[in-house]
């Protein structure tokens, strides 16, 4: 299970929905990271559910206890690793559909490919509570690029269709919860003040760097960069990004490539955008199969699930970003070296 991502700063995230905990270990980070309790939990808390009624009942402190490799309050250098315990987990709900693969998750998928060992309850690791961690990883990573004077934030962008407000959004999420069901939603990422030229071509660009870290959030069936698919439909001359020389500097006019030409960083920001599928755990009845008993039938799913997920994915969406941000700056900052 390919639970580790990065060259430079490796972020193995581990864990499952109702296990004990769910935790993280971060290698490649700089010593001397600060590594301040409050801020990191105003973070968490972010993502963090049961905050309100547009989120799962599930309440969870997400308090995060680090092991190892933060010593007086910074990184010491060495491999950090923190976990968050899980307290409220109700493994109880899943009891009664162990044998029935819920539609849109990955249940069935798992099943085939580890032959019925893995951890079901809550979605085991496959499920959203996994980001938790990875925001730990993902804050610590925004730190050393705020150092740098990067900047990465998010934000939603369309709920279920509604783009025109927040409030058209969260009336959305309520329609579809009175309803039994659940909405997708799109959530828009922009890193400033990335420095022209991380990444390389062909299968190393910037583009695929974000968009394997992205596609690691649960519930990601798209990411974006720019105009992303709007591009399509637009004329080269539209598309294009005119150069200009601005205060002694080459830069874009527009940014239509949202950052990256080539799969190489411009200088101007980077803009991606991620959406999320509905919330696949619903209660509205759906049709399914048992696998026990191999026939047909149909499914309610039980226990407290988001009916929309594009909200409290922000953070994880930024984490992302962040840290294949920080791997590809590591990177380059080994490349300018050995070119002197």
């Amino acid at each position: 299970m390919s639970s580790t991502y990065g060259k430079n700063i490796k972020v193995t995230v581990f864990g499952e929905s109702h296990a004990a905990a769910v935790g993280v270990t971060i290698e490649g980070l700089p010593a001397g990271v600060s590594v301040d309790a409050e801020g990191l939990q105003a973070f968490l808390d972010r993502r963090a559910p049961g905050r309100d009624r547009f989120s799962t009942a599930r309440k969870e402190s997400d308090t995060p206890e680090f092991l190892c490799g933060v010593k007086d309050g910074k990184t010491c250098g060495t491999p950090v690793t923190a976990i968050i315990r899980n307290s409220d987990q109700h493994s109880s709900d899943y009891a009664s559909i162990a044998d029935t693969p819920r539609p849109g998750h990955a249940d069935y998928t798992a099943e085939i490919k580890y032959g019925g060992h893995q951890d079901k309850a809550g979605g085991g690791h496959f499920s959203g509570r996994l980001t938790a961690p990875l925001c730990i990883a993902g804050w610590l990573a925004m730190q050393v690029l705020k150092e740098q004077g990067i900047g990465v934030a998010g934000r939603v962008t369309a709920i279920g269709g509604a783009t025109e407000s927040e409030e058209a959004m969260l009336q959305a999420i309520d329609r579809a919860k009175a309803d039994g069901d659940s909405v997708g939603g799109i959530v828009e990422c922009v890193a400033e003040g990335v420095p022209a030229g991380l990444g390389d071509p062909m299968f190393d660009g910037m583009e695929n760097r974000i968009a394997i870290a992205v596609f690691g959030i649960p519930a990601v069936k798209g990411v974006e960069f720019g105009e992303g698919f709007g591009a399509a439909a637009l004329k080269g001359s539209e598309n294009n990004d005119a150069f200009e020389i601005r205060d002694g500097k080459v830069c874009l006019k527009t940014n239509h490539c949202g950052g990256i030409l080539g799969g190489i960083t411009t200088g101007s920001p980077i803009v991606v955008r991620a959406a999320f599928k509905p919330t696949p755990s619903i209660a509205k009845e759906q049709e399914t199969v048992n696998l026990k008993t191999m026939e047909n039938c149909t499914i309610s799913v039980p226990g407290r699930h988001d009916p929309c997920i594009a909200r409290r994915a922000v953070p994880a969406v930024e984490s992302a970003v962040a840290i294949a941000v920080l791997d590809a700056l590591l990177e380059q900052g080994k490349y300018q070296a050995y070119n002197g």
